[in-house]
């Protein structure tokens, strides 16, 4: 199982999650680095031996621009692959991610006009530089293609895979920064129904939990808050097989 680190960006700098109320994010403050620039946080991160960064640019998702030049600057100078989530909507808004040192785009649900652009962006890119993002609150998910903005997460995880979207991201924004856990109940039924590359992102606890996780099957954790709190740390990583 992959552990990846993620950065989340709101007013260009990078902030502490906190269970997706984003008016309340905080600069974040990490044992990792003392800066919230974000191309220093992922150097930061690089030293530690890590080769994947999950990025959020929020400002993006909540209706901003993209920030090319960050993203190129991050590719370029830390040698990450990158995974980000800029909320992007259309096919030349993802191949202007590509184009500037994305490695995946990630289509989150939150942003999703349409169904049909996920389809679209596996034929246009194909299904290894594209991930799915099931963006969840409380056990439902988050949507703007749904009259009612909420979708059961089973029938949709089971649609984006008929399109061929072979890596899906179960985010569940209430549990982010909180250190709660993960909802195990859901991941083992989406592992034992949805033949796809499970990424799981929103409360991870510990080492133990991120063992527990890598048992059940899931291929990659996204983690920050137990990272930048010191609750997780690359020795004990590297201890346990997980770096």
């Amino acid at each position: 199982m992959k552990v990846i680190p993620v950065i989340d960006i709101l007013g260009g700098i990078v902030v502490h999650a906190v269970k997706g109320r984003r008016n309340e994010y905080q600069p974040l403050n990490s044992v990792i680095c003392k800066s919230t620039y974000p191309v220093e946080v992922a150097e930061s991160l690089k030293a530690l031996e890590f080769s994947e960064l999950y990025v959020a640019d929020l400002d993006a998702i909540t209706g901003g621009c993209p920030n090319f030049s960050l993203y190129k600057k991050l590719a370029n100078k830390t040698g990450f692959e990158l995974m980000l989530d800029a909320g992007v909507t259309s096919i030349e808004a993802a191949k202007k991610l590509f184009d500037n040192g994305v490695e995946k785009v990630i289509i989150g649900t939150e942003n999703l006009l349409s169904k049909s652009f996920v389809a679209n962006a596996i034929e246009f890119f194909g299904s290894e530089k594209i991930m799915v993002s099931l963006d969840l609150m409380r056990g439902r998910v988050l949507s703007k293609f749904e009259p009612n903005k909420l979708a059961e997460p089973m029938v949709l995880l089971r649609k984006f895979k008929e399109m061929g979207v072979s890596q899906i991201i179960l985010l569940d924004l209430e549990k982010v920064g909180s250190g709660e856990g993960v909802n195990k109940l859901f991941l083992k039924e989406v592992i034992a129904k949805i033949e796809a590359r499970i990424y799981v992102g929103g409360g991870v606890q510990d080492i133990k939990e991120l063992l527990e996780i890598k048992n059940l099957g899931v291929f990659g954790a996204l983690v920050a808050t137990a990272l930048h709190s010191g609750t997780i740390s690359p020795e004990k990583m590297k201890q346990v097989g997980l770096l």
